[in-house]
């Protein structure tokens, strides 16, 4: 296990960070060199990306990392959310900002995609979650509206490693996550795009987790400390980069990545689309080293965020720690949210849309004052908790695995009062991950490709990167030092 300084890009829907991997001795020291905000933007109708601003956040990142650092960078990895993608012109560049996952164009999009391809015929062929914002239902939307549907495409964290000087590439895990992949041959199903006239050409070739696609383009290679650095593919899917960051041994546990969405799921060798998993819409999302993560898309502290939002918008601020403070001496709610209602998937006014569900269900409004806010937070995080120990049990009649440990990884698993909530409906072993266990994830795979421990069929392999997950987050009994300068 050779020791190497590289850089770990992650970008998420709320803000994206670059992180530096360094070494003192032999303790592993991570440091976030720089952090900046996202968030999508409304032009006209639609919510899209900000792809330009994206871009120059992550080259300011890699340059600051090249600046204070005292050895080569070895390599460069990029994960992110998955689905949206970046249409390509000829010359190589964005032929527009790439469409949110949020925006209203799928809603008709999967309803006709459906009248085409049953919706059982879709699980049977990809094993993924039939959410309306799945790459499928973009690319079909985009089709329908003319929108340049012919020119190729990449999905975010790829489109970023090419403009970084990568070969274009569509990363395995990150591909799964769109429902354009057979589950034969972990590939783009023919069936699905001829049955629905989408251009098979337009989208790029697999490759594994762990795939060094090229080196850094020579604006950054002229900085010394990146001058040989490559570029690796992780699991480009910031849930996949997060379960691999999980050096978990053993087949009795779980996980949530829980963040803006919360991911409840478990690992398995191979994926499960029997009846009862369709009817429960679990995913069979490719994971680092050829596992399954197989899992289900919670909607997480999205609610919470956009109550935030909104209050702060109304001159209603407190801080968190506060809220979750007030929420510990509050009762159990007796009638608590369905976190997945589509009403509570789109942006805007959360307060106002949990308050009609609480007028419909015959219950009083909650106000806006500082203990409205407490009630409703408090509602929030106990729906939450309950709808994880109903996915969880979900999981078990599905898999028919006993699950003992639940391990939470990702920004979420800080909130302390929502641990707790999940430990009492779900009556098991709260084991608390790394926040960012996406950024440990996406190192251990960039190790363990610089190791050798590679295939080009399946990518890193997976004891290779547990054990590089487990030496990332301890070693010698000591934590993984965190220091954040950004």
């Amino acid at each position: 296990m050779k020791k190497r300084t590289l850089i770990a890009v992650d970008l998420g829907g709320e803000s994206c960070r670059i992180s530096l991997l360094r070494w003192d001795r032999e303790t592993p020291e991570l440091q976030t060199i720089h952090r900046f905000s996202n968030g999508p933007m409304v032009d006209g109708r639609h919510l899209y990306w900000d792809i330009n601003r994206i871009y120059e956040g992550v080259e300011r990142g890699l340059r600051l990392c090249a600046e204070v650092a005292t050895e080569p960078i070895a390599s460069i990895g990029v994960d992110g959310w998955g689905v949206d993608y970046v249409r390509i012109k000829p010359g190589g560049e964005a032929q527009q900002n790439p469409f949110c996952y949020r925006d209203e164009r799928t809603i008709e999009a999967e309803k006709e995609v459906h009248r085409i391809i049953p919706r059982e015929t879709l699980y049977r062929l990809t094993g993924i979650q039939l959410l309306r914002f799945n790459t499928l239902y973009q690319l079909y939307a985009d089709r329908a509206d003319g929108s340049a549907h012919h020119l190729r495409w990449l999905q975010i964290p790829e489109f970023i490693m090419y403009r970084l000087g990568g070969e274009p590439v569509s990363e395995y895990t990150n591909a799964t996550h769109g429902a354009l992949v057979g589950l034969d041959n972990r590939n783009w199903c023919t069936e699905i795009f001829e049955k629905t006239s989408l251009d098979a050409k337009a989208p790029h070739r697999i490759v594994p987790p762990g795939s060094i696609i090229g080196s850094v383009k020579p604006t950054l290679a002229g900085l010394s400390a990146l001058a040989n650095t490559k570029l690796i593919v992780p699991a480009c899917h910031d849930t996949a980069s997060a379960i691999a960051g999980i050096p978990a041994e053993g087949d009795d546990w779980a996980f949530i990545s829980s963040g803006t969405w919360s991911l409840v799921g478990t690992l398995l060798d191979s994926p499960c689309i029997t009846s009862e998993a369709l009817d429960r819409n679990f995913s069979n999302l490719g994971g680092a080293g050829g596992k399954i993560c197989f899992l289900k898309n919670v909607n997480g502290m999205w609610l919470l965020g956009q109550c935030l939002t909104q209050w702060k918008l109304h001159g209603h601020e407190v801080p968190l720690n506060e809220l979750f403070e007030a929420c510990t001496a509050l009762p159990t709610p007796e009638r608590l949210l369905d976190v997945d209602d589509p009403e509570f998937l789109l942006p805007g006014d959360m307060p106002a849309v949990i308050n009609a569900h609480q007028e419909r269900a015959g219950r009083v409004a909650l106000s806006s004052d500082r203990e409205g806010m407490a009630r409703m937070a408090n509602l929030v995080l106990h729906s939450l908790a309950a709808r994880y120990a109903q996915v969880l049990q979900e999981l078990v009649s599905i898999t028919g695995k006993r699950i003992r440990r639940l391990y939470i990884v990702g920004g979420g698993s800080r909130n302390e009062f929502l641990n707790r909530l999940t430990a009492q409906r779900t009556g098991l072993d709260i084991m608390i991950g790394a926040a960012e266990s996406s950024t440990i994830g996406n190192l251990a795979v960039q190790l363990a490709t610089l190791d050798g421990d590679y295939s080009s069929v399946t990518g890193v392999s997976y004891a290779a990167v547990t054990r590089w997950a487990e030496r990332l987050l301890s070693h010698s009994g000591k934590t993984l030092s965190w220091r954040n300068s950004a």
